[in-house]
Formats: structure tokens, C-alpha cells, sequence
């Protein structure tokens, strides 16, 4: 796809596509609603190649739209700018919306204008992603032979594995090489953004429903993405001491989180099984929650665990967006001082899992990670135990005294 003369780049588009199957995935639209076949090979390659999630393409078509937009109002084609993504990431960090987004304003759009103390548009972590999808559709284009091959030097530098742990590295001893990407800003390493425990608290007294409770602490007390929670299924749910009889050798009540194309939507991340144990709060919450859902009697066929029990369609599994919704009504009737997201609970249970001495390997299997540079945010120790730490030193005058 050239982006030049009378095509502007600025209907370039991210757009959802269901197939006949029922499967989703999302594509690149150009200017006359064409699908962009570079980006569409990718992004079916991605989907139905890699067993991608339907979430995943979409981010993906979001990042390559932005390029592709940037490609077209600074009058270059797609190939000439993986030449200057040095440009594209300056463009990333300070176009703002009304410069970058579908709508923005197309005759001042490839110029930057920001001034000194001006905080940037995008964090690193996002231009980075932006970044890693723009890589994914290049390579792979060339892999296909719908781009030239010099465009991949340009892309990734030949590295070795001395800058890499010992245990990544070869256990024969040799150097190994490696691809390593040009392009990249350094992310702050920072603890994560949680939601505190007086937070939770509060979120779950402001619930309308023990539908709505339970929500909160499948997130906040046993870490669960919002798509993880909404495809649960009432075959995943164990709550007995003990399962066998259900061909399930994991003890203790747990529940399973199983990777499935969902009519709602929903979407476990990680292609592999995970079994999470279930603390007697959230135990609790299961069975209260039955009780509210056995009052609903159209509610009574779903097999998913989370249904519609207040609106329409009544019965109809809960659709991931509708978590967002209900969190922040909650949070808005609790008097919370500022906005608490679904992934911040989740978070919680991460540092929580952390703070009370849990391993890293044991943080990452909790949590779904598959690897572990994803657990090393949670393992910041909490500020109430750095400060114990420091008070447990001695006083140099009391031990003077002492001697």
C-alpha cells in the first residue's frame, strides 16, 4: 500500500471483521475503505496462524493505523517509513488526538508543536506497542514477499546473549546471537497501579448485587482479567475440598481458566490452562450469588458463571465491557477520590500474593504470566515494609551505648 498523491492516509482505520465461522479478528481500512493487505496478512496470521486473541489483533490494527495515518500526512509510503521510525516516535510521544486520531486535522497533522514542560501524548509502554505491531506486519511482509527484504536490517540489529541472564543464555557455553529490536524506549520500571485494600473494601459495600460482589473479588482476590472472569463457564467452578469425583485432581475449592471462543466476547490471554485456588471469601460469594441467580429463572439454562440478571437480554453471558461499567458506578457510589479500573484489582491481588511472600514462579502461575518479566512489577516490596526495614537498623548511638 503507497500512501501518497490524493490519498491523504487520514481514513485510515482499525475495523472488526466476523467471518462466516463466527470467528473475529480486526483488519486496516485505507482511505477508500479498502482492506490494507500487508496489514490484513499479518493480522489473520496473527488470529488464526498464532491462536492470537481477537483483542490482540485489535491493538495490533489500532497500532499499524496510526503508522499507516502518519505514513500518508507526511506524503510517504509505508516502506519509506520503516526508514524513519526515529520521526514516527517522535510523532507517537506528542501528537496529541487532534493530530493522530481518524478525525484529527489533516492539514497540520504530520507536524509536531509541542513546547517546553508539554507532557508527552503517549507513555513509552504504548509507543512501544505501537512499535512491536508495526514490526510484526513488516517482517512478516517480507516473509511473504509483499515488501523488499531490506527493510528487516532496518528493524532488528544482530545482538548477542551477554547482555541476557545466565540462565537465558546457552548451557553449552557458546555465544549465541540473537535479533534485537533498533526501536525502543526504555519503560520505567515503577510498582504497578493497584487499587488498595480500604479501595476493595469500599467497592464491595457499594454493590448493588452479590453478582456484582463476587465480580470484584474474582479480580481483587483471585486475579482474574476481566475476559478470564466473563468466559467462565459452571464446569470451571470447583468448590469442594475435594474433586476427584469431577476428574479434577487439584484440591482445595479452585476454579479453571480454560482458553475458549465465547459468544460475549470473552477472552482468556494465555493459551495455557491455569488452576486458581479460591480463598472462603470468595467461596462465600459464589454461593450467595447462586441464591440471587436462582431467583432468575431465565438465567437458569446459561452455562456461563456470569449472566444478565438485571437488564436485557436476561440470561445472556456479561460482556467484558460491561465489568468497566460496573466498577465505575461502583466506585462512584463509594465516594472513591479517584477512578479505580478492573485491572487495578487484579493488580492488587498480584502485590498482595507479593507482599505476603509469594514467589515469583507461584506470582506468574496465579496470574497467567507467561513469562516472568511480566511478575517482576509485583515484586516491589510494599512502603509499609521498606519503612519497617529501615527502622529494624539499629541506631549507631544506642549501639555505642551498648558497647
Amino acid at each position: 500500500m503507497l500512501l501518497s498523491g490524493t490519498r491523504t492516509g487520514d481514513g485510515v482505520r482499525a475495523f472488526a471483521v466476523r467471518l462466516p465461522s463466527g470467528d473475529r479478528y480486526w483488519t486496516v481500512l485505507d482511505d477508500e475503505l479498502c482492506v490494507v493487505p500487508e496489514a490484513d496478512a499479518f493480522l489473520r496470521e496473527v488470529r488464526f496462524g498464532r491462536d492470537g486473541s481477537e483483542l490482540t489483533t485489535k491493538a495490533y490494527a489500532g497500532g499499524i493505523a496510526l503508522f499507516l495515518r502518519w505514513c500518508g500526512r507526511t506524503g510517504r509510503s509505508w516502506h519509506a517509513g520503516i526508514e524513519h521510525l526515529g520521526l514516527f516516535m517522535t510523532w507517537l510521544r506528542h501528537a496529541g488526538p487532534q493530530a493522530s486520531s481518524l478525525d484529527g486535522d489533516a492539514d497540520g497533522a504530520g507536524l509536531v508543536l509541542a513546547g517546553p514542560g508539554v507532557p508527552p501524548a503517549r507513555g513509552a509502554r504504548r509507543v512501544n506497542g505501537v512499535l512491536a505491531a508495526v514490526r510484526g506486519m513488516a517482517t512478516h511482509a517480507v516473509a511473504a514477499g509483499q515488501a523488499p527484504a531490506h527493510l528487516v536490517p532496518l528493524l532488528y540489529e544482530v545482538a548477542d546473549d551477554r547482555d541476557l541472564p545466565a540462565g537465558a543464555r546457552g548451557e553449552e557455553g557458546r555465544m549465541a546471537h540473537r535479533l534485537r529490536a533498533r526501536h525502543r524506549l526504555r519503560e520505567d520500571e515503577r510498582p504497578v497501579d493497584r487499587a488498595s485494600d480500604e479501595e476493595i473494601t469500599a467497592l464491595l459495600r457499594s454493590c448493588l448485587s452479590a453478582r456484582d460482589q463476587l465480580v470484584v473479588l474474582l479480580m481483587a482476590r483471585a486475579g482474574l482479567r476481566r475476559g478470564e472472569m466473563c468466559g467462565l463457564r459452571r464446569c470451571d467452578i470447583h468448590l469442594l475440598p475435594d474433586a476427584r469425583a469431577l476428574g479434577c485432581d487439584v484440591p482445595g475449592a479452585h476454579l479453571h481458566v480454560v482458553r475458549r471462543d465465547n459468544p460475549n466476547g470473552a477472552w482468556a490471554k494465555s493459551r495455557r490452562q491455569r488452576a486458581v485456588p479460591l480463598d472462603f471469601v470468595t467461596v462465600q460469594a459464589f454461593d450467595t450469588y447462586e441464591l440471587e441467580r436462582l431467583a432468575v429463572p431465565r438465567a437458569a439454562s446459561s452455562d456461563f458463571v456470569l449472566v444478565n440478571l438485571f437488564r436485557e437480554p436476561v440470561g445472556a453471558p456479561m460482556r467484558p465491557a460491561v465489568v468497566n461499567v460496573l466498577i465505575t458506578a461502583a466506585a462512584h457510589r463509594a465516594g472513591l477520590a479517584r477512578a479505580v479500573a478492573p485491572h487495578q484489582l487484579r493488580h492488587a491481588f498480584g502485590s498482595n500474593v507479593a507482599d505476603a511472600g509469594g514467589a515469583a514462579d507461584e506470582i506468574a502461575d496465579l496470574m497467567g504470566h507467561r513469562s516472568l518479566s511480566s511478575t517482576k512489577v509485583y515484586l516491589h516490596p510494599d512502603p509499609a515494609r521498606l519503612r519497617a526495614a529501615v527502622e529494624r537498623v539499629p541506631s549507631p548511638r544506642l549501639a555505642a551505648r551498648e558497647a
